[in-house]
């Protein structure tokens, strides 16, 4: 069964009105960049270009470009269509994720991180999840794409039960919220933006910072796509209200995964090329969710 980005009763519903409506009725335009998100760096107008429903994020040795939400969020269904920059990219990171205002050490945070290679190696996707400052989850996974090809659908559900990353309605991530069972457990909880960016990884993103971002072959060039927001808008003092079983994202269907869900996730998991939770290197330093079954 694919992943629902609305309930079931709000489809039968939309059905509905539809028939009742006059013929000359229109569907509502899709929501553009400047509803919901501004620039936070290099919008200059070619590092940043805004074309309503899509934009283009650009990087040179001048700069790159990045963006945010203009609320923060206390849960949601988040989700971005994106095409990351193609050809030599080592050192080039694509990124989509949610993160709370920078705050020394205790900064939330939830990525998509794309990976940029070598002419003919495929991109990486990396995610990561940090909490309270505590990060070091990195997962790393070949897709089963290109996604430098075409636009693919990212999507982040993040509600009081799990956090599930999803890419074209897969799961690919699962942190389930384990916070009651004792104090070693994290789960991110603080108001956060959706952001987006490329940037200059070249000390890390490619074996290891071996390969360098080449500023010969620049620019490289993201798009994006996708600007509704399904989310709680919250800030430090009202973030509890965002758990509310009335929100379509935090009832019954979004609590687990289903079946069809839980069998993907698993091909998705033996296929991953980097775990932190099966670092033999890290055997005595692994989060708490690492060894919970």
């Amino acid at each position: 069964m694919a992943f629902q980005v609305h309930p079931p009763w709000l489809l039968l519903r939309f059905i509905a009105v539809f028939i009742l409506l006059p013929a000359v009725a229109s569907v509502p335009a899709a929501a553009v960049f400047d509803d919901n998100y501004v620039a936070a760096y290099g919008g200059d107008g070619y590092h940043l270009v805004n074309q309503g429903a899509q934009i283009s994020l650009t990087m040179d040795k001048s700069s790159g470009a990045g963006f945010r939400s203009k609320l923060m969020y206390g849960s949601g269904f988040f989700h971005m269509r994106i095409k990351v920059p193609a050809g030599y990219t080592a050192g080039v990171v694509t990124a989509y994720y949610l993160a709370s205002e920078p705050e020394r050490d205790v900064q939330d945070e939830v990525d998509f991180e794309f990976l940029g290679d070598k002419d003919g190696n495929p991109i990486t996707l990396q995610t990561n999840v940090f909490v309270n400052g505590h990060g070091d989850r990195e997962q790393r996974l070949r897709l089963w794409f290109d996604p430098a090809a075409d636009l693919h659908d990212y999507a982040i559900l993040w509600n009081p039960f799990h956090l599930v990353m999803f890419v074209d309605e897969t799961p690919v991530r699962v942190l389930k919220n384990l916070t009651g069972q004792g104090p070693g457990f994290e789960f991110p909880a603080k108001p956060m933006r959706a952001r987006g960016s490329v940037w200059d990884g070249s000390d890390w993103a490619t074996d290891g910072g071996r390969s360098k971002v080449d500023w010969g072959r620049a620019p490289f060039t993201a798009g994006f796509q996708g600007f509704g927001v399904d989310a709680c808008a919250a800030s430090d003092t009202t973030a509890q209200q965002c758990g509310s079983p009335d929100l379509w994202w935090n009832g019954g269907g979004y609590r687990s995964l289903t079946a069809a869900q839980q069998a993907a996730y698993e091909g998705v998991k033996r296929n991953l090329t980097y775990d932190y939770c099966t670092d033999k290197s890290r055997k005595n330093s692994v989060p708490s969710e690492c060894s919970f079954s």
